[in-house]
Parts: structure tokens; C-alpha cells; sequence
């Protein structure tokens, strides 16, 4: 069963120390996201339709907004992994962008003793006041990296360089509301689109399908409820448009790995 060891948000974002043996649906984050194998077996991330080994020797870079998922390669025994969300304003204040220039990054010998060192301090919980210093030279040196070891890919465009008026009112439209229960349909018709048109053009401007850029929105919201407050699970669930309890603990599973009371238990704030 996937289960988080440890769980820290801080104002660098979120470091998670997880076991997982279960797949993740392709899902997005609004930060820039890094995978370390920490051990056990290996996995694969796929970014943007590329496959990456998640394993000792590689790190995996994913850009604010671009879809990706993982895959175990062993559904029974699972594996140990490092996953850093890093939020874009604290990496480069003032608006600067985040992106990488390779989700495939070669783990040098200098990242790899970073990275056993944050997991070490994350697992044991000791020097925690030390873990944003860190946690920032290690996404330092892997950004850094993934520029010397570039694929040749260009920056991946980011919602503020949406330039057409009627998806940035449909994304507003989302913001505002987001609910398992919106209609797309319906924000395609407040858009001023057909159906098909409005799929088509958001998916163009942002290399998002409507789909994916709302349930991103949606799992914002559940994890900043679940971390901030103490309302009930379920209750969090049915604010944010689920008719179930289980419905909601099945979706976030399947974007998170684990049940929302699991992630709940084993967060800690900085």
C-alpha cells in the first residue's frame, strides 16, 4: 500500500518522503516538481509523453503545469522516493519562470549525497530547521543541471503567456468555482466556444486539456484544506463538489498515492 513517511510544507512548497507500489493518474502541478529514487525498486515518470526512469542514477525534472504520471515497476514491494514541489515565487522571486531544461537529469555524485542527506533529515525529523537550506541547494544544483544536460526542448509556456481571451476567461471561470460538479460544458458556453473548439484551443494555449487544468486546480484546494484546517475529510470532499467521501478519497488517491487521511497524519509544517 503507498503511504507518506513524512510530509513537510514549508515556504519552499512541499517535500514528501513516499513509499509507493501504485500508479498515479497524468496529473499537473501549478510548481515545479523533482523526483529522487531513495530506494527499493525502480519506477518511471512520463513528462509530457517522455519516459523517465525514476532510479539511483537519474533524477526526474518536471516544469510548472506539464502532465505526468508514474509507473511502478513493482506493484508488490514498491519503493522509497524523494519528491520535491517546488513553488516558483520562492525559487525566483519577481516573476521569473521556472523550467527545466531536462526532465531526464543525470544524478551526480554531489546531488546524490544531497539527496540522501535531505531524506535523512526529512525521515528522522532532526534539523528541521536546517531542511529549507538544503532543500534549496538541491534544487539549485538539479535546475542548474538540467540546463548543462538540455534536450533541446523550449520553455514550456506558462498560463500568464495565454493570449486569447476566451480561455483566460474560461480559466478564470475555474478558478473561481472549482467543483468536481462544474460543467466544462458549460464554461465553454460563458467562453463564447463550441465544445470541441474550446478543448481544442485551451489545450493549444496551454498544453493542458481542460480536464487535467481543473483537477490541478482541485487538488490545490484540497491539499491547502486538509494542511490548514481540521475539517473533516469528507466535508472537504463535498465543498469541493464530490458527492461521496469515497469519491473523493479515489481521486486524490489517484493524483496523490494515498488516501487524504493517510497525507493528512504525516504532514508537518516548517
Amino acid at each position: 500500500m503507498s503511504r507518506a513517511i513524512a510530509v513537510f510544507h514549508g515556504r519552499f512548497g512541499r517535500a514528501t518522503l513516499y513509499q509507493l507500489n501504485r500508479p498515479f493518474n497524468v496529473h499537473a502541478h501549478r510548481e515545479g516538481h523533482l523526483i529522487f529514487h531513495v530506494g527499493g525498486s525502480d519506477g518511471q515518470i512520463d513528462v509530457d509523453g517522455k519516459a523517465c526512469p525514476v532510479a539511483s542514477e537519474s533524477v526526474v525534472a518536471v516544469s510548472p503545469w506539464e502532465p505526468h504520471n508514474f509507473v511502478p515497476s513493482d506493484l508488490e514491494a514498491g519503493a522509497l522516493f524523494l519528491a520535491c514541489y517546488v513553488n516558483c515565487e520562492w525559487f525566483a522571486p519577481g516573476g521569473a519562470k521556472l523550467c527545466f531544461g531536462n526532465p531526464l537529469i543525470a544524478r551526480t555524485p554531489s546531488i546524490d549525497r544531497q539527496v540522501r542527506r535531505a531524506a535523512a533529515m526529512i525521515c528522522a525529523g532532526e534539523r528541521l530547521g536546517e531542511l529549507d537550506g538544503e532543500l534549496r541547494s538541491l534544487i539549485d544544483a538539479c535546475y542548474e543541471e538540467s540546463w548543462r544536460q538540455v534536450d533541446g526542448r523550449t520553455e514550456r509556456r506558462a498560463l500568464d503567456g495565454v493570449t486569447d481571451f476566451r480561455v483566460r476567461r474560461s480559466i478564470r471561470l475555474m478558478e473561481e468555482a472549482p467543483g468536481a460538479d462544474i460543467e466544462l460544458d458549460a464554461v465553454a458556453r460563458e467562453s463564447g466556444l463550441s465544445r470541441p473548439h474550446f478543448y481544442k484551443l485551451f489545450r493549444t494555449q496551454t498544453g493542458l486539456t481542460p480536464n487535467l487544468f481543473l483537477n490541478t486546480i482541485l487538488m490545490e484546494r484540497a491539499l491547502d484544506k486538509l494542511v490548514s484546517s481540521e475539517v473533516p475529510v469528507a466535508e472537504i470532499g463535498f465543498d469541493l463538489g464530490f458527492s461521496s467521501q469515497s469519491g473523493f478519497t479515489k481521486f486524490f488517491a489517484a493524483n496523490v498515492g494515498m488516501a487524504p487521511t493517510d497525507y493528512r497524519r504525516a504532514v508537518h509544517i516548517l
